[in-house]
């Protein structure tokens, strides 16, 4: 798992259950860095402009589109 603290002290991470936020410290925000979504013709897609980023697929299945979000996200911490 990846956490970058950035000088403002503002934490970016791809949540999990993995790690209780609550035990490092006070959370006051989280925000989705994109959001999976079904197209039309029913396939998948992530949606990455949240993050600045481009629109990710299509793919045949949710976990392909959620597959490549965590790769797209990875890349740029």
């Amino acid at each position: 798992m990846k956490i970058k603290i950035n000088p403002d002290g503002m934490v970016e991470m791809l949540y999990t259950e993995r790690i209780d936020l609550a035990a490092i410290g006070k959370i006051t925000e989280i925000r989705r860095a994109s959001h999976i979504e079904p197209t039309a013709k029913m396939q998948w897609q992530a949606d990455m402009t949240v993050s600045g980023g481009p629109v990710l697929g299509p793919y045949d299945t949710r976990s392909g589109a959620l597959a490549a979000e965590i790769d797209w996200l990875e890349r740029r911490m």
